[in-house]
């Protein structure tokens, strides 16, 4: 079946019970057993409960993975990934990362003895110039965050295979209707479910999904020990998203180009980083390993900071919010927000500079986006 008839159906049949064509929220901590000795597929909804058990299904299907495992948060799920490694071991990862990934690393992962080096940029080159007789994973986000750079899946991941080197690929951006890591040689693909998938700014939740049978045991034991799961509501929230997950991101992508090819005409904008404009220097790539290009979209303004308070302050349409990935339009400064709690000296390596503005496109009218941002533009 074909992607969105799996978003609706798959893993989603309906209540054996009472017919119910929707997954019933199951809101219950624990569940009867039959006797001492047989517990049931489900006895604890830390351990399992069905309407999670529904999401994970659809999760891994449409990412055309084998399991899918569902988590309280993005950066939970992320965390989960990387229990597959252990003390002694290193990661590489991209230079144009989310803040919330970078804290891990740094804040939790090094502290427990797994260190991560980050490539100068997002080449396979200069991830392969990292690695170390200790390298045990690649971390990958494309398009990255915020600068929306793109990696070549393929290429590093025939290179990690040959060293036994995990490819865990952040899929957020692109969502799997417009990527699937895994069939491209990825290991291990992570969501924040609380982006596109729920899609509509009222949930908060992460995903991992993965084909290793090893890679899925290791992560779903650390799931059931540490209990970062999403509630049974949560779950719904997430699945009643994907159902119009495919209308939403041709929507969202419609839009984000139609804008981003309107602002690189700008006089006040020095540059847009979209991958769908033919000027972003992996354009070429991302049309060999995207079906399309998302809904994000980052502008660098003339002026710095200063331009980029008075821009953000004179938005009627987009809301200064730190998300991204639902219905209505959202702005952010990278350098004051999401990367808000790195260094100044992080950021400049990171080329992420004041004057950037990432901007989430909604479902709202284009042309009315289009002049919100021109008259916030406006001298």
């Amino acid at each position: 079946m074909r992607f969105e008839t799996i978003a609706i159906h798959d893993g989603q049949s309906p209540d054996p019970q009472t017919g119910s064509v929707t997954v019933p929220v199951y809101q219950t901590s624990t569940f009867e057993r039959e006797d001492l000795g047989r517990p049931g597929e489900f006895f604890y909804s830390r351990i399992g409960n069905p309407t999670r058990k529904a999401l994970e299904s659809t999760l891994a299907l449409l990412e055309n993975g084998r399991h899918g495992l569902a988590f309280s948060s993005g950066v939970a799920a992320a965390h989960a990934a990387l229990q597959v490694l252990k003390p002694g071991d290193h990661i590489v990862a991209g230079s144009d990362i989310y803040g919330g990934s970078y804290r891990i690393f740094e804040q939790l992962m090094r502290p427990w003895g797994v260190t991560t080096s980050y490539a100068a940029d997002e080449s396979t080159e200069n991830f392969i110039a990292c690695v170390r007789p200790e390298t045990k994973m690649f971390w990958i986000e494309t398009p990255s965050n915020p600068l929306l750079r793109i990696t070549d899946i393929p290429a590093l991941s025939a290179y990690a295979q040959e060293k036994g080197i995990i490819v865990a690929a952040d899929n957020t951006f692109s969502s799997p209707y417009f990527q699937k890591p895994l069939e491209q040689g990825a290991d291990i693909v992570v969501h924040s479910t609380t982006k596109y998938l729920g899609g509509h700014s009222d949930v908060i939740g992460g995903a991992v999904v993965t084909s290793d049978d090893r890679l899925f045991a290791k992560i779903r034991n650390y799931q059931g020990a540490a209990g970062a799961v999403p509630a049974p509501w949560d779950c719904w929230l997430v699945l009643r998203g994907l159902k119009t997950l495919k209308v939403r991101m041709k929507e969202h992508e419609a839009t984000a180009m139609y804008l981003a090819t309107a602002l690189e005409q700008h006089p006040s904008v020095e540059r847009v980083h979209y991958p769908g404009l033919p000027s972003h220097p992996r354009h070429d790539l991302a049309k060999k390993l995207m079906t399309g290009f998302g809904g994000m979209v980052t502008i660098a303004l003339k002026g710095g900071l200063p331009e980029v308070e008075r821009f953000i302050s004179r938005l009627k349409l987009f809301i200064l919010a730190d998300s991204l990935g639902g219905v209505e339009s959202l702005v952010a400064s990278p350098a004051k927000m999401t990367l808000g709690a790195l260094s100044p000296e992080e950021r400049q390596r990171r080329n992420c500079t004041d004057n950037l503005v990432r901007l989430s496109i909604g479902l709202e009218n284009a042309e009315d986006l289009e002049n919100d941002l021109l008259q916030a533009l406006q001298e």
